[in-house]
């Protein structure tokens, strides 16, 4: 049986993780769909959802799926010209929601991806909702001329807190248990701190170390 699963189209930064796996073999194919088919006039146009066909395609091509292959594909608006296409195609398949073994299988390879486009290990693995708007929106102002090129910019959300006000001042904190966002490494215990507060759905406030 062939999944078809996507991870990290609710992830403001990066782009989204499309996956294909044959259960039975456990062969996987995958591709990143680059973030500029999220900014807002590719967003407009839906341009990522014919895109994620060019992936599923490649992967039925890569993996060979034949026309008998039973294919679960997920029931998310990602898939949506992509189950046009498995009709057009005369492919038998079901619209379900994606478990494992490809939904773990995926989502890993997209919490590296993220890694390897800067987020902190620490803050993917020990975030209760890693992707959480608000909680990346908080890495994002940590270096935003650079950081604002990894976002997903045409969300109404984005559009939304991306001119946030800024302040900028200085601090010490005594007992930290704090992640710089600029850098990714602790701030130590008695640590200068540079503190970057922001509002969007309530006070921010980010800690990167003095000399980031």
């Amino acid at each position: 049986m062939i999944q078809i699963d996507d991870a990290g189209s609710g992830s403001l930064v990066g782009g989204t993780c499309i996956g294909i796996l044959r259960k039975e073999t456990e062969e996987y194919y995958y591709e990143i769909l680059p973030v500029h088919l999220f900014n807002e006039y590719n967003f407009k146009n839906k341009s990522y959802i014919y895109y994620t066909t060019k992936v599923v395609m490649n992967a039925f091509d890569k993996l060979s799926v034949k026309k008998r292959e039973r294919i679960h594909v997920c029931q998310g608006y990602m898939f949506e010209d992509t189950r046009r296409f498995l009709v057009r195609s005369n492919h038998s398949f079901t619209s379900i929601k994606i478990e494992d073994p490809l939904q773990s299988l995926i989502e890993k390879t997209f919490e590296n991806y993220a890694i390897s486009l800067g987020l902190p290990r620490d803050f993917i693995a020990y975030t209760k909702y890693p992707f959480h708007f608000h909680r990346l929106l908080k890495w994002v102002y940590a270096d935003f001329d650079n950081r604002m090129k990894l976002c997903k910019r045409g969300w109404k959300s984005w559009q939304k807190y991306c001119n946030a006000n800024v302040e900028i001042y200085y601090d010490k904190l005594l007992k930290s248990k704090f992640v710089c966002l600029k850098c990714g490494n602790r701030i130590q215990d008695n640590s200068e701190v540079k503190v970057i507060k922001f509002y969007s759905n309530r006070d921010n406030y980010v800690y990167v170390h003095n000399n980031c």
